[in-house]
């Protein structure tokens, strides 16, 4: 039975942070809330000294083994740091602002601004040029989720570079058309 090389990596507990298995998902509580991790069958925790380790039963995956960790990594550093992506909005015009405490509303070009209603759990916070946009939360799905839905409201341009876009993405510019000669 081969094991995973990241499921065999252990994660280390932060002072502060406390699990609770149940059946079928784990409850992990820090200082920045609580968040619960799925953990497949035939995967269990073990702890020795503030160390946790994601242990492959018999009748376990190895598939799932990695999977398990890296679920149960992501509630761990959810709680304790957060998880968070930044998104820039690019172009003439383009702008974001906060609407009252959960409604983000978009101006991107389109006859009418979008209104962008925020999930329980996500916050968002946007610099004073309106151009910056951060999303951040415990739960790093939900904070990857809400940002490529907020990229998906107008994609990056290629020709023009306008357009939503990850702060750390690198765009490759392409030519337009070229005059008939």
């Amino acid at each position: 039975m081969a094991l995973s090389r990241i499921g065999k990596k252990p994660i280390t507990l932060p002072k502060g942070v406390k699990y609770t298995v149940q059946t079928g998902s784990v409850l992990v509580e820090g200082p920045k809330g609580k968040t619960t991790a799925l953990i497949p069958p035939g995967i269990s925790l073990d702890e020795k000294e503030g160390v946790l380790n994601v242990v492959l039963n018999e009748n376990g995956s190895s598939a799932m083994h990695g999977l398990a960790r890296a679920l149960v990594f992501n509630a761990v550093e959810g709680v304790t740091n957060g998880w968070k992506k930044e998104l820039d909005v690019i172009g003439i015009g383009y702008r974001v602002e906060l609407k009252g405490k959960d409604m983000v509303v978009f101006t991107l070009g389109y006859s009418h601004p979008i209104e962008f209603p925020l999930p329980a759990g996500i916050e968002v916070a946007i610099d004073p040029k309106q151009t910056h946009v951060t999303v951040s939360g415990i739960d790093r799905q939900k904070v990857g989720q809400v940002a490529a839905d907020m990229r998906s409201l107008r994609k990056p341009d290629p020709y023009k570079n306008k357009g939503v876009r990850y702060s750390d993405e690198k765009l490759k510019k392409k030519v337009g058309k070229t005059g008939a000669k």
